[in-house]
């Protein structure tokens, strides 16, 4: 009898745990498939993530972009010392560069079929504030403050990473153009598409740009051939509205300092931008219908210097090599054709090699 209890019971206890087994494995199948056929949890963005602009935009968008399915045609609606595809220069042949302009149209199509609130880094002579110092910096050929990329303190603007609101990493250039994800406290984190990164930004840095835009207009600087274009979206087709010979800025400390590269938006306009005689505080002349885009880098016409006042329309030294300090100077009829064309917080301005 005691044998038949003991092995009752032993039956009993291997029985409990077979259906242990069987309990808990079931919980595990019910796990699998309510993750599987349920609403994903919303999560959000990991702070150390950091994204490939052009690839961002375009898995936020309905499809990726290709810049060789990009439509370019040429209407142009300015006609005045028209460039073509390729044209000599000298001993060597020059030309617009479109397949990297395609790809920088491509940039635009994908942030174009975004939903989002956009904005301008802006701090164009320190009007919003000196930019604290960067973790890690030196003084250039200029004898100011740049970041280790190149990016100067003056008329810059502090970028911090999500996780660190004490130091900043880097500086974000006056004009460019960002992706605003959320607010916290004195901050906004964004998405810089000009390179890759999500940023933490001082609030009065950034410049809210109007949720009706739609980025249809964009002006392509090619500092290695020496000439700019104005492209236009209608439709389904980007079209060509000039082709001119420009004049970029030079690298010579202390004062002519070369266009900065990158993807900026124009911020303001002036009929006529006073400059001063290098070093000095007195005026040395004015450029015409200028189109600032970065910090003090405008496109603008042919300078007058005083005390002439009357505009010239044609320099030889267009389209030759850089002369310019920071600024793209073109024929006066370009400058004052893009000064009525492209609006203010609405054209995205290309600087290339």
């Amino acid at each position: 009898m005691a044998y038949y209890l003991q092995g009752k019971i032993r039956s009993y206890k291997r029985n409990v745990r077979i259906m242990n087994k069987i309990c808990f494995l079931l919980i595990i199948l019910s796990f699998i498939f309510n993750s599987c056929t349920s609403e994903p949890e919303t999560k959000p963005v990991p702070e150390q993530e950091i994204t490939d602009s052009l690839t961002y935009a375009s898995e936020d968008s309905t499809e990726s972009i290709d810049p060789q399915k990009i439509e370019i045609e040429k209407v142009l609606l300015y006609d005045k010392h028209t460039l073509d595809d390729s044209y000599p220069y000298k001993d060597t042949t020059r030309v617009f560069q479109w397949d990297k302009i395609r790809e920088r149209l491509a940039l635009m199509d994908s942030i174009r079929n975004l939903s989002a609130s956009w904005g301008i880094l802006q701090n164009y002579k320190n009007k919003n504030g000196e930019a604290p110092l960067v973790k890690n910096f030196h003084r250039n050929e200029y004898k100011r403050i740049s970041d280790t990329l190149g990016v100067e303190r003056y008329q810059s603007v502090p970028l911090f990473l999500p996780n660190d609101s004490n130091k900043a990493e880097r500086y974000g250039r006056d004009g460019m153009l960002v992706k605003y994800i959320k607010s916290e406290g004195s901050f906004i984190h964004v998405t810089t598409i000009d390179f890759d990164g999500e940023w933490k930004v001082p609030q009065k840095y950034i410049k809210v740009i109007h949720d009706t835009v739609v980025f249809n207009k964009a002006i392509f600087v090619d500092v290695t051939n020496q000439n700019i274009t104005t492209l236009e979206k209608v439709d389904s087709k980007w079209l060509v509205r000039s082709m001119n010979p420009a004049t970029t800025g030079m690298h010579k400390p202390p004062y002519m300092q070369e266009t900065p590269l990158g993807m900026f938006m124009i911020q303001e306009k002036k009929s006529k931008m006073v400059y001063l005689v290098d070093g000095g505080q007195e005026t040395g002349g004015f450029a015409p219908y200028a189109s600032r885009f970065t910090n003090g880098g405008y496109i603008h016409g042919v300078p007058v210097n005083a005390p002439h006042t009357a505009l010239i329309e044609f320099s030889p030294s267009l389209g030759t090599t850089p002369r310019s300090h920071m600024c793209v100077r073109n024929a006066t009829s370009h400058a004052q054709f893009i000064y009525d064309w492209a609006p203010a917080e609405e054209t995205m301005v290309f600087v290339f090699d």
